[in-house]
C-alpha cells in the first residue's frame, strides 16, 4: 500500500520547453550543445560550482554574450505551472507524505520563485514535507544514492513508496530499489491523472 510519494519537479508540475534553451544559446552563438556544456551542467545541478562560475563556464563558449543575456536563455526552459496541479497536490497532500526530488539549480529556482510570487511558491512548497533539490544535496538522478538518501532520511520503506517522474533512467534507478514508479509520458499524461492510473 502506497504511503508516500516523490515527485519530480520538471515536466511534472511546471512545464518545460528543453529545445527553448538550446534555441535561445544558439542565438547567442552556440554553435551546438557538448560534452563540456554536459559536464558543466551536471556539476551545477550537483552544486558542486557556483552561479558565477556556471555562468562564466557558459561565457567561454559565448564570448560576445552578457551574463543577463546568459540567463535569460538558459530560464527559456521554465514555462507556465498549471494551477490545476497545484490544487490537485493540495489535496493529495492530505492523504500522502510527499516529498520533491528535483535534479535543478539554483538559477532555475530562483527565477521559478520570481514568476510565480512568493503565495505561490509557498503553496506549492507546502504541500511537502521534504524537498530535496539536487544542487543542495550534491548529487543528481539517477545515481541510486539520492533514492537510498531520501528513503533513509524520512524512514520509508520502498514498498510503500511510488515515484514519479519523466525520464525513464530516473524511474528505472528507483525501481531497482523497490520503489514503485510511473514514468509519466509528457504530453500524454498529466499528474492529475495519478488516481486513474492504478497505482496507489
Amino acid at each position: 500500500m502506497i504511503q508516500s510519494i516523490i515527485f519530480d519537479f520538471g515536466d511534472i508540475f511546471i512545464n518545460l520547453d528543453k529545445q527553448a534553451i538550446l534555441n535561445a544559446l544558439q542565438k547567442l552563438g552556440l554553435q551546438e550543445w557538448n560534452a563540456a556544456l554536459d559536464e558543466l551542467n551536471e556539476q551545477f545541478e550537483r552544486g558542486e560550482i557556483s552561479r558565477n562560475a556556471f555562468l562564466q563556464g557558459l561565457q567561454q563558449q559565448l564570448r560576445d554574450a552578457t551574463q543577463d543575456q546568459i540567463l535569460a536563455a538558459w530560464n527559456a526552459v521554465l514555462l507556465d505551472f498549471p494551477q490545476h496541479r497545484l490544487t490537485f497536490l493540495q489535496e493529495l497532500s492530505k492523504k500522502y507524505r510527499l516529498f520533491l526530488l528535483s535534479n535543478t539549480d539554483s538559477i532555475h529556482i530562483s527565477y521559478f520563485e520570481q514568476q510565480n510570487g512568493k503565495g505561490f511558491y509557498e503553496a506549492f512548497y507546502n504541500c511537502f514535507e521534504k524537498i530535496y533539490f539536487s544542487f543542495e544535496m550534491v548529487m543528481r538522478k539517477p545515481d541510486s544514492a539520492i533514492y537510498q538518501r531520501v528513503l533513509d532520511e524520512q524512514k520509508l520503506d520502498p514498498a510503500t513508496v511510488l515515484f514519479v517522474d519523466d525520464k525513464k533512467e530516473n524511474t528505472d534507478a528507483a525501481a531497482k530499489l523497490g520503489i514503485k514508479v510511473w514514468n509519466l509520458q509528457v504530453g500524454q499524461e498529466d499528474v492529475t491523472e495519478l488516481y486513474e492510473k492504478d497505482l496507489l
